[in-house]
């Protein structure tokens, strides 16, 4: 009986004393098709990128995919194919939309059917735009975009804001809903994290571009949920991230949405 415990004593020095190096296999996912589709309600910005999700050891160059059946419906209305402008990318040049229409999405591709709703909700106005330093960070001396407009007293709304510099897009995700500021008067400050070159920074001098979209409630949650997957929110594990909630049916990560699109542009000072 001795004998048996110092040999069992001896095994857990072994195993516990060694260090063995787990090799993870990261490339053993399924690729999944990602579809990223856009209705507004001006002429020229109807589109839908069509890719597929990418090894973890793989670059980020968008992975267009060719040959697939793309079209957007407008409910009780006429259907429109759009047309493969370059790898991935279907375009209806002509295709806008209008408030208070529902679009369907429909893509075919390798046997495999995609569609997904979504309702352009009405527009609101953005009023103005306007640079400011960031002072509500101590130590902080950077320029920061400020979206003014009046959100409407019925409930509901949702936004979503895309920021250019210099004709850059800004990765950061602008999002916000009514929920605490509803038929308010609204300032929205856009912060977005400092690029380890700090080529996204804005400068005197910089072009500083706005979009503000008007998004349905589905769109905002796909949004919501990708950010808070991107920065580790509540809700999320940065271990084991969840795909964002998508309003795709049939399996494809992404999202369709049909939104109000208004621009504003200023120089910062």
């Amino acid at each position: 009986m001795r004998s048996i415990q110092i040999c069992c004593c001896f095994i857990l020095f072994i195993v516990t004393g060694c260090k063995k190096v787990i090799h993870v296999n990261l490339n053993d996912a399924d690729k999944q098709y990602v579809i990223e589709g856009v209705i507004t309600n001006q002429p020229g910005t109807c589109s839908v990128l069509l890719s597929q999700t990418k090894n973890f050891e793989d670059d980020n160059n968008f992975a267009g995919v060719s040959g697939a059946t793309v079209q957007i419906t407008e409910q009780g209305g006429p259907t429109t194919l759009l047309t493969e402008t370059s790898t991935g990318v279907y375009e209806a040049s002509a295709l806008y939309g209008a408030s208070g229409k529902t679009y369907l999405l429909s893509v075919s591709i390798n046997g495999h059917q995609f569609t997904a709703s979504s309702t352009m909700p009405q527009p609101v106005n953005m009023d103005s735009i306007f640079i400011t330093k960031d002072d509500e960070v101590r130590g902080k001396d950077r320029l920061l975009a400020n979206v003014q407009f009046k959100d409407p007293p019925q409930p509901g709304n949702n936004y979503r804001f895309v920021q250019y510099v210099n004709g850059v897009k800004e990765k950061q995700i602008f999002i916000r809903n009514d929920d605490l500021s509803n038929g308010n008067a609204v300032t929205t400050k856009l912060r977005y994290p400092k690029d380890d070159n700090g080529d996204n920074e804005i400068k005197p001098g910089s072009l500083v571009q706005i979009d503000m979209l008007c998004i349905d409630s589905a769109v905002y949650k796909y949004w919501y949920s990708l950010n808070k997957g991107a920065t580790g929110g509540s809700g999320m594990s940065s271990a084991t991230p969840a795909n964002p909630v998508s309003n795709l049916q049939g399996g494809a990560l992404g999202y369709f949405s049909a939104h109000t699109l208004q621009s504003k542009t200023v120089v910062a000072r």
